[in-house]
């Protein structure tokens, strides 16, 4: 453990089935769990941990294949991850958690709550949806794309291209250049195998109406997809609400922390009730 404020980290490597997950762990209260997205880590998220555990118990992993978690053989899909990320919170005996994921954490966060509801307190979306349509040649254009950028120019100057549309703003270089160590430190193959695995013909969208827990999806005004396309699912969901952060990107809660802490905040705090949701607000005002 290493001091960091006043509580300290707890960092711990879960072995599972057939691979070994990095996990940290900070703070006290109702446990919060950040999923992080697609060729990234745990490093993503260190402004919302920095922030949310003043009131809960703040959980941040890597997804097999990403970070500091082992990089196994075979296929890497959706459903894969969101077993994973149960039987962590399994060893982790955390009980219901309130999910927070984005893009690809996104994705696994709907699986999850759709195979294991009794984990999912509460669920938070950022930037993703419940489906990723592949019927199509025109569908599957963007995974094509993808591959294409990996195999002519490399991860590395793939994430120079890509880091400037992220973060656009010249006062944004240190966002910059941190995406492009973490996307250009990954291992291509686990990348790779991820990237296929979103584009797998993967969706939870006929489940929608099935999910009960309350679901906030945050948005980005500017993300990949429209904000159209967010708000017919979320019409579908029993108990949702959508918030939109203007002038944003895909890398919201790196972006704009402040706003996408307080959106999360004004939502987690009514469901963590008595101490912990007031002194997470209390940061907030």
């Amino acid at each position: 453990m290493s001091p960091v404020g006043p509580a300290a980290v707890e960092s711990r490597r879960i072995r599972l089935a057939d691979v070994e997950l990095h996990c940290e762990i900070v703070g006290e209260g109702e446990p919060l769990l950040l999923i992080h997205g697609l060729g990234s880590c745990s490093e993503d998220w260190q402004a919302q941990v920095d922030h949310f555990r003043q009131g809960f118990r703040v959980i941040t992993f890597d997804l097999r294949g990403h970070g500091r978690s082992s990089k196994p053989q075979g296929s890497y899909t959706i459903e894969r991850f969101a077993r994973d990320t149960a039987a962590l919170l399994g060893e982790l005996n955390t009980g219901p958690v309130h999910v927070v994921g984005i893009s690809l954490g996104g994705m696994v966060g709907f699986q999850l709550v759709v195979d294991a509801p009794q984990l999912v307190k509460s669920l938070t979306i950022v930037n993703s949806g419940p489906a990723v349509p592949s019927e199509t040649f025109k569908q599957r254009m963007p995974l094509y794309i993808r591959l294409a950028y990996i195999h002519v120019l490399g991860l590395r100057r793939m994430a120079k291209m890509l880091s400037s549309r992220l973060y656009p703003r010249p006062e944004q270089e240190d966002l910059r250049r941190g995406f492009i160590e973490r996307l250009a430190g990954n291992d291509k193959r686990c990348y790779v195998a991820s990237l296929r695995g979103i584009f797998a013909g993967w969706g939870v969208a006929e489940h929608l109406q099935e999910i009960r827990c309350p679901v906030l999806v945050i948005t980005a005004d500017q993300d990949y997809t429209p904000v159209e396309l967010k708000q017919a699912y979320v019409s579908r969901l029993p108990n949702a609400r959508m918030v939109v952060v203007p002038d944003s990107r895909h890398a919201l809660p790196m972006e704009k922390p402040r706003e996408f802490n307080q959106a999360l905040e004004e939502f987690l705090a009514p469901l963590a009730g008595g101490e912990a949701g007031a002194r997470s607000m209390q940061a907030v005002l």
